[in-house]
């Protein structure tokens, strides 16, 4: 796959997966619209294969559906704030951009998760005060670990038993 079809593989992995389009004609127009934006953004340019894609290589990782609508629910938010500086006047632009708006309102949960992430990520682990709020919710933690490792291991092990 090149580059150049990136942005069509991502939007149409993202309309597929929560159910947006099961009708090939929306997606026959939404790959022209996208040809277009394309054009626009001169993406047959040489440098954009450069560094390897921006985003499908990220939802590699990513197994589980909900895991997938958080960051799916991120990379349209990243696509909605580069489609708002750019011209809305063309057709294309405003298609494409109704299209994740509609998407977007499908995925708010996931905005909520990341903000949760984001929250964890920039605490402050060096400071006493959060330090002692640490250790007074450990073992809470470990019992939600715990819990949550438990099920796991039921849902495999009945999993291997049923041969439905």
């Amino acid at each position: 796959m090149t580059c150049q079809t990136y942005s069509f593989f991502v939007l149409s992995i993202v309309m597929i997966y929560f159910g947006r389009f099961g009708n090939s004609l929306i997606l026959a127009q939404l790959q022209n619209d996208i040809d277009q934006l394309k054009a626009d953004f001169n993406s047959s340019h040489s440098d954009v294969a450069d560094g390897g894609s921006i985003f499908t290589g990220k939802l590699d990782n990513w197994t589980e559906r909900n895991e997938k609508r958080i960051i799916l629910s991120q990379i349209v938010s990243m696509y909605l704030k580069m489609l708002n500086n750019t011209d809305k006047s063309k057709a294309h632009v405003r298609h494409i951009s109704e299209e994740l708006y509609t998407l977007k309102n499908n995925l708010d949960d996931g905005s909520k998760k990341v903000e949760v992430i984001m929250y964890l990520a920039n605490l402050q682990m060096s400071d006493l005060k959060t330090q002692r709020k640490a250790v007074n919710e450990l073992f809470s933690v470990l019992q939600k670990l715990v819990e949550n490792s438990t099920i796991k291991r039921k849902r495999s092990q009945s999993q291997l038993r049923c041969r439905c």
